[in-house]
């Protein structure tokens, strides 16, 4: 960690920059939309989004890490499920048995435990490549997700249509993409909340021109793994241009960069009357020492706090880890670092 002392650069920079726009000139700009009361969540990463559930190094879901998850004080569990390769690409493009019902398993066990339960489509691969020759295969999924779900409470269930849009898949094509696939769940679910995230991996600049559905109960999201030479550092997955080890955190610019970005939510709010929420948010730990991922962990936590978004961790155990599954203990500090208790 660099010694200098981060709030005070994060509030140099913030005096630095125009004021947010007020709540009561918001309102006069664009209706406001309850926000989807996400609150402090958690990604299940690396568990149903692999090719097959935990393939990359995780573990199968379990119905006490629900239980664990929601004592620790998290309100909210998001799911990401790869889908494309457990169905078929041609009509009806029918989704394995099996695998729905394990799907619903987890979904069941998240709701049990009083967990809201953002529940998406991860990694649908032949999306990115060709968005449109590909959108009624996502929509016939979509349709079979709808009817499986019908009937699930609409408060605590809600649907993210597609995980991290990019390559092809862009905001010139985002929603007549994602049309087959809004307009199947609205059939069944008319009032469900449905997540939409923007281009470019749904970094915040995508926010600026993210289209949406012109619809109350569509909700915006990004995500935050700002700067991306610190989060990633040495992450092979990110090859053939993979961040350098030893990137430290914070730099006087990466307090710029989050404070301008802290102003974005506000001026989106502004704009659109609706409050976008955090979908993924965390720092690799593999050359990222656990005190360093504390420390990161507490400064975006404490930067976006006063907009009042919610954040969903990543991830639960398997990736960036808050819980170690082979010591049966949350890392220390973590749950505190995002303003959750510490287990004594």
């Amino acid at each position: 960690m660099q010694s200098f002392g981060f709030a005070t650069a994060l509030a140099v920079s913030i005096a630095a920059l125009p004021a947010p726009v007020s709540a009561q000139q918001a309102s006069t700009n664009a209706g406001t939309v309850d926000p989807l009361p996400v609150g402090t969540c958690i990604n299940l990463g690396n568990t149903l989004e692999p090719e097959t559930e935990g393939a990359w190094g995780g573990a199968p879901a379990r119905k006490s890490d629900f239980e664990r998850i929601a004592a620790a004080g998290f309100e909210t569990v998001r799911i990401p499920v790869r889908w494309h390769n457990k169905s078929s690409s041609e009509a009806p493009y029918t989704i394995d048995n099996a695998w729905m019902d394990r799907v619903q398993q987890i979904v069941d066990w998240a709701l049990s435990s009083d967990l809201n339960v953002i529940l998406n489509s991860h990694h649908f691969d032949p999306i990115h490549e060709t968005p449109l020759a590909v959108a009624d295969w996502h929509g016939g999924v979509w349709q079979q997700i709808a009817e499986r779900f019908a009937g699930y409470p609409e408060d605590t269930l809600w649907f993210e249509l597609e995980n991290e849009p990019h390559k092809n898949f862009d905001h010139s094509n985002l929603l007549e993409t994602l049309a087959p696939s809004f307009e199947a769940v609205r059939a069944l679910h008319p009032n469900r909340a449905v997540i939409i995230g923007g281009e470019n991996w749904s970094g915040i600049d995508s926010l600026a021109t993210l289209p949406l559905f012109d619809d109350p109960n569509v909700h915006p999201t990004f995500h935050y793994y700002d700067p991306f030479p610190y989060t990633h550092q040495g992450a092979s997955w990110t090859a053939p241009d993979i961040p350098p080890v030893g990137r430290t955190f914070p730099t006087h610019d990466d307090a710029a960069k989050l404070a301008k970005d802290v102003l974005a939510i506000e001026a989106y709010k502004a704009r659109t009357g609706k409050v976008p929420f955090m979908g993924e948010v965390g720092a690799y730990d593999a050359h990222i020492s656990l005190e360093d991922r504390v420390a990161y962990h507490r400064t975006i936590a404490e930067a976006f706090a006063p907009t009042g978004i919610g954040m969903c961790m990543w991830a639960y155990a398997n990736t960036f880890p808050f819980y170690d599954l082979d010591e049966e203990r949350w890392q220390p500090g973590l749950l505190g670092a995002i303003g959750l208790s510490e287990p004594e």
